[in-house]
């Protein structure tokens, strides 16, 4: 050892702080991590075809607004996903998981089945047969929520815990990306098509056949990924157990845990009711904005590319607020922004057609809307505690959170009808009365104080 080494063990802080900025890119480039990326994509991708690009497509096609509301019930698989998660941690998909692991087996089919249903939903006509329409609809949603549930559990066990933070940013970011190709990406697909001379039902359809053959990169993707070593070691501890025996310790172990929490009915209630006032809002957002005159290439240029900016830049806000804060504060925080903002688009209604007026309504609803699903994000992590049960438990978690989008909000169509958009969008705010009234029980009660630090 020279003079100098042993005068500076350490490097000097410039030189420590560019090795921390390198590892810390560098973690983003790990395979693993870039598989955990592309599977974002993939889960991202198919939520729009059967929401709000579905929507559009109808009401060009004419189908009336209470109809059109009545389509949220089409996310009921997303609700009801936990029902089937435990099948989906104990058993294996015949042929393919010998071949590819249960996981990656589970994440195959998934997709194969995604393909099949939004090609049906390719070749519907919204206007002759809402009943088809519905039906395809459905099961692009099953299939969709069948692959959530497999890479949340993928991601969960491929990603060592120095990973994790970075594959979840990944995931999310891609997330994005895959939703904004499946609007915006998709509409003005639709569009090209059109002026190339295709009819619009012709265009409406091969636009879906292309969203069809872009899941083909999330199959790529489970092909070329490994099957995670925990997922292995789970086959082999469980190896001795009949099928039956695997699913039923699964599903009663997860669903236990909670159900036996203190104040678990108002958590449960609390979980479902946080985003109601974006879902009510979020239902009627595309006949929203084509009723007020814009183009469908307006809808996805500001909707949804203007939107994807506001909501990265909201969602670092929302990862900000929960590092600054205790969980119960930034709660508070992300569901009185996420209420407001519904005064933005009650404000738009009132003004004339203007893209920087759409732009300005869509980013501060983007916006806030982020800030609070990354704080919510980071309440229901905290909720899953058991590392044997934490795939089906976030899926619990989340399909109760989709009830607000799925359920509560089917009637948002006819409320817009019977009051008109300002006044709709005012009770929109008040939609967020009860999840502020739980979260000042919870919180009065000790709940958030319980669940500890949370890492963000």
């Amino acid at each position: 050892m020279t003079g100098t080494d042993a005068a500076s063990p350490v490097p000097p802080p410039a030189a420590s702080a560019r090795a921390s900025w390198r590892d810390s890119l560098a973690v983003y480039l790990q395979p693993r991590v870039l598989i955990v990326m592309f599977l974002g994509f993939a889960s991202g991708l198919p939520l729009a075809l059967s929401g709000s690009t579905l929507l559009v497509w109808m009401r060009e096609a004419g189908v009336d607004l209470g109809t059109i509301g009545l389509f949220a019930l089409v996310g009921t698989p997303y609700t009801l996903k936990f029902l089937w998660a435990p099948l989906v941690d104990a058993l294996h998909v015949p042929l393919l998981s010998r071949w590819l692991g249960r996981r990656r087996g589970w994440l195959v089919i998934a997709q194969l089945l995604l393909i099949a249903a939004i090609l049906l939903l390719a070749i519907t006509d919204p206007a002759r047969s809402p009943l088809l329409v519905a039906l395809g609809a459905l099961l692009v949603a099953a299939a969709s929520a069948t692959q959530d549930i497999v890479v949340d559990a993928f991601r969960v066990e491929s990603l060592p815990e120095n990973e994790q933070a970075a594959g979840m940013a990944s995931y999310v970011a891609a997330y994005r990306i895959g939703m904004l190709v499946s609007t915006a990406g998709a509409l003005f697909l639709v569009s090209a098509y059109e002026g190339a001379g295709l009819t619009r039902g012709a265009a409406w359809m091969w636009g879906y056949c292309s969203m069809a053959a872009l899941v083909l990169i999330g199959t790529v993707t489970a092909l070329v990924a490994t099957e995670p070593e925990q997922s292995r070691l789970a086959d082999q501890a469980t190896s001795g157990e009949g099928a039956f025996k695997r699913v039923l310790h699964a599903a009663i172990g997860a669903f236990s845990e909670f159900l036996t929490r203190p104040d678990a009915a108002a958590v449960l209630a609390f979980v479902v009711l946080f985003k109601f006032t974006d879902a009510f809002s979020g239902t009627m957002t595309a006949p929203f904005v084509i009723d007020l005159g814009y183009s469908r290439n307006d809808y996805a240029a500001i909707v949804k590319g203007v939107g994807l900016v506001a909501t990265l830049i909201g969602g670092f806000a929302g990862g900000y607020v929960a590092r600054r804060y205790s969980l119960v504060a930034s709660l508070w925080i992300g569901a009185v922004v996420q209420a407001l903002s519904n005064l933005a688009f009650a404000w738009l209604s009132t003004v004339a057609v203007s893209q920087w007026a759409l732009a300005l309504a869509i980013s501060v609803e983007n916006f806030t809307g982020a800030i609070g699903t990354v704080i919510f994000v980071a309440y229901l992590s905290a909720l899953c505690r058991n590392p044997l049960h934490t795939a089906t438990q976030y899926a619990l978690l989340t399909a109760l959170a989709a009830v607000g989008r799925t359920y509560l909000s089917a009637g948002a169509g006819y409320v817009a009808a019977a009051t008109g958009w300002p006044a709709f969008f005012s009770i929109s705010v008040a939609m967020a009365l009860p999840s502020l009234l739980l979260l000042a029980w919870l919180q009065r009660r000790g709940h958030f104080a319980a669940l500890g630090p949370v890492k963000v």
